[in-house]
């Protein structure tokens, strides 16, 4: 059996703000789901194109003012969600997830059922959730009915400071919590978890710089970044290709997501810290993580 899931991460928000958004089904229906249905202590569902599973499969099992536990039925199995908050400094909380009876790290980048992608639909959604008590703009859920991925969201930074946040292997590391390895040059090397982990890498096919850099990976899937002025910020349009429209890649479009509501922070909050303090997942090597 694999051990739980864990997912911890800080909001600059006072904890009954963020038990709110965690209990109301308004603000649910902003930050993580296209349906929700809360009344407590009887009833706690979410359901519609972001959700895995799309549909209501959740069974509440406790709440209170500092926690939430429920189940959640994916791939016919029933997984245990355990949401705990707790106050980390004035206006400051923690919040700790935890899932049970989830897939190994390896299982989860195979892609299989929807427990595959609980990992990265979690870490958007909360993502968003941090960023919906500060006040600040919502990154772009995953359509998880759609074959198509195209997103794009705005950065309060230049062109060039974008581009080099992509582009710059420390600094992308930074942002995006994890060792990368990348090589700036049309024909380079782009390595998750850098070039020494072992893994297979893409190949950098495009390569305009403080614009475009275009990357094609083994499976012949293909992921761009394209950056335009966009009045003194930068919009950038985030595309996937490539794959197979029968099986969209949605884990890995969940992911990228929720890396860009990071690097939004990371360029638009002085004195950004990332909001990540802990992530365990079964399998995965945490010396390839680059948080806190």
């Amino acid at each position: 059996m694999t051990e739980p899931m864990t997912l911890r991460l800080r909001a600059k928000a006072p904890l009954t703000t963020v038990r709110q958004a965690l209990t109301d089904p308004v603000q649910l229906r902003a930050w993580l789901s296209e349906h929700a249905e809360v009344e407590l202590p009887d009833r706690y569902a979410f359901w519609g194109r972001y959700t895995p599973g799309l549909e209501p499969r959740q069974r509440l099992l406790h709440a209170d003012d500092r926690s939430l536990r429920f189940v959640w039925r994916l791939d016919d199995i029933d997984t245990t969600v355990d949401i705990r908050l707790a106050e980390a400094g004035p206006d400051t909380t923690e919040l700790t997830l935890t899932q049970s009876d989830m897939p190994s790290f390896a299982d989860m980048l195979a892609g299989k059922g929807d427990r595959a992608i609980v990992h990265t639909f979690w870490a958007l959604a909360l993502a968003n959730l941090v960023d919906h008590v500060e006040g600040r703009d919502l990154t772009p859920k995953g359509d998880l009915t759609s074959p198509v991925m195209r997103e794009e969201v705005l950065i309060d930074a230049t062109p060039a400071e974008v581009y080099e946040s992509l582009t710059d292997e420390e600094v992308f590391a930074r942002w995006f919590g994890a060792k990368v390895g990348i090589e700036p040059r049309v024909g380079g090397r782009w390595a998750m978890g850098g070039f020494d982990a072992g893994g297979e890498y893409g190949k950098i096919l495009e390569l305009e710089p403080g614009r475009k850099m275009v990357i094609r990976w083994p499976d012949e899937q293909v992921t761009s970044w394209e950056l335009a002025d966009s009045g003194g910020r930068t919009r950038l349009t985030f595309v996937q290709s490539g794959f197979d429209s029968g099986q969209p890649p949605y884990g890995a479009w969940l992911g990228w997501l929720g890396g860009l509501a990071e690097l939004r922070r990371y360029h638009e909050i002085p004195g950004w810290q990332p909001v990540w303090q802990q992530i365990a997942v079964d399998g995965l090597d945490a010396d390839l993580l680059t948080y806190g």
